[in-house]
């Protein structure tokens, strides 16, 4: 059996041709290096991360601005757990893919199966490809996923109508120790006008901070997998860092519309205070 769910969003949010992707997303990377002004979140490996998926051209940077911090651990990261909401498909819970394998121009990424067997118990765990098939907001972290690290195994959840708790409870049952990273894609405000959305994402930004679980999707469209992740990084101790924030007025957009992206991590406390 070998299953792919193969890309369905290259070329439209992200380079279709393998060099160029590569080339790219590379680019991305190194520019977002952390530097001194991170030095104090890049001291401690990130558990989690919150990434935007907009097209490449609008939010890349600042998604690369997270998975750059996962450099110390390209080789020890072996599994990537991945939730994003569903744009187009509705879905009660959180929706494995039901594959093998998902695609994208650089190659094949292994779903884990064990990982798999943990949560499909779990009754907010269903099993939907139509969820998966044309959904952009798991297929946009692939690339920079499969150029950031080693050899890892992914567990991609395409979030629907589910509860914090619901979330957490999956998270939970997946947390491991330092071989596992939990990436939750959301973007922030969409289509305000510009100084609208900044302060709008600017307050939204503090909650994360403030690890409340209470955003709403007027406040990031992954504010359901956002939400779990506030309550299982309390429960854990994680300290969250604002690594980006900007929206497409700053980078290819008009400023009469725009959608807010952040760039966070979550450390662990006690390692962060030493």
């Amino acid at each position: 059996m070998h299953q792919v769910r193969p890309p369905a969003v290259a070329v439209a949010f992200y380079p279709g041709r393998s060099q160029t992707l590569l080339h790219d997303v590379l680019a991305m990377l190194a520019a977002a290096k952390p530097g001194a002004a991170s030095a104090d979140a890049a001291a401690s490996a990130p558990k989690a991360l919150i990434v935007p998926h907009a097209g490449y051209i609008y939010s890349g940077a600042t998604a690369a601005q997270a998975y750059a911090q996962l450099a110390s651990m390209r080789q020890k990261i072996r599994r990537v757990v991945l939730l994003g909401p569903v744009h187009r498909v509705p879905v009660r819970g959180l929706a494995l893919p039901g594959a093998d394998f998902f695609a994208t121009p650089l190659g094949e990424i292994e779903i884990d199966q064990d990982a798999v067997a943990a949560i499909r118990p779990l009754s907010q765990v269903v099993v939907s490809p139509a969820a998966h098939a044309q959904e952009h907001s798991l297929e946009v972290q692939l690339p920079f996923l499969q150029l950031a690290l080693d050899d890892f195994k992914l567990l991609p959840l395409a979030v629907g109508d589910a509860t914090p708790a619901e979330v957490a409870q999956v998270l939970e049952a997946l947390w491991g120790g330092d071989e596992t990273v939990i990436v939750i894609s959301s973007d922030l405000s969409h289509f305000l006008p510009y100084a609208t959305a900044q302060a709008m994402d600017s307050s939204t930004v503090q909650a994360v901070l403030q690890l409340v679980p209470t955003l709403n999707h007027q406040q990031a469209c992954g504010a359901t997998p956002v939400n779990g992740l506030l309550l299982a990084a309390r429960h854990h101790h994680l300290q969250p860092h604002l690594l980006g924030l900007c929206n497409s007025g700053d980078t290819a957009g008009d400023k009469g519309r725009v959608v807010g992206y952040a760039a966070l991590a979550f450390t662990p406390a006690e390692r962060h205070a030493h």
